[in-house]
């Protein structure tokens, strides 16, 4: 990932144990959040968030989609999270959304799939 945008989203990744699994073999569709994006969570819920493994882990696997979705192949509707809820994806002339999140750049190829960048960090009901 991009230096300097997801120094939070790595942290948070590391906190709640889940960069081994997602260096796994995927294919995985990640929607990243970047610094700013947790920046707009104030700061003791984000720290409360980070300290909270179970939570954090939900929150986390909420951005994960299984498969390898480039944006050429985005389609309108619900798609499953790794954490078991729908996201719901909406496209329009403004561009792509995800939840209430905007999808700000795409297809950052990794070894194991595909990373969407977002501008919001999007929340399980």
């Amino acid at each position: 990932m991009a230096s300097g945008q997801f120094n939070t989203l790595a942290k948070a990744l590391t906190e709640a144990g889940l960069i081994d699994t997602l260096k796994g073999s995927g294919p995985f569709t990640v929607f990243a959040p970047t610094d700013a994006a947790f920046a707009k969570i104030p700061a003791d819920q984000l720290n409360a968030l980070l300290a909270d493994k179970a939570k954090l882990t939900a929150v986390l696997t909420y951005h994960v989609v299984p498969g390898k979705i480039m944006a050429a192949d985005v389609r309108p509707g619900a798609v499953k999270t790794v954490q078991g809820q729908t996201l719901e994806v909406a496209a329009s002339s403004a561009g792509v959304k995800v939840n209430d999140a905007n999808v700000i750049k795409t297809d950052i190829v990794a070894t194991n799939g595909v990373i969407h960048v977002i501008d919001t960090v999007v929340l399980p009901n």
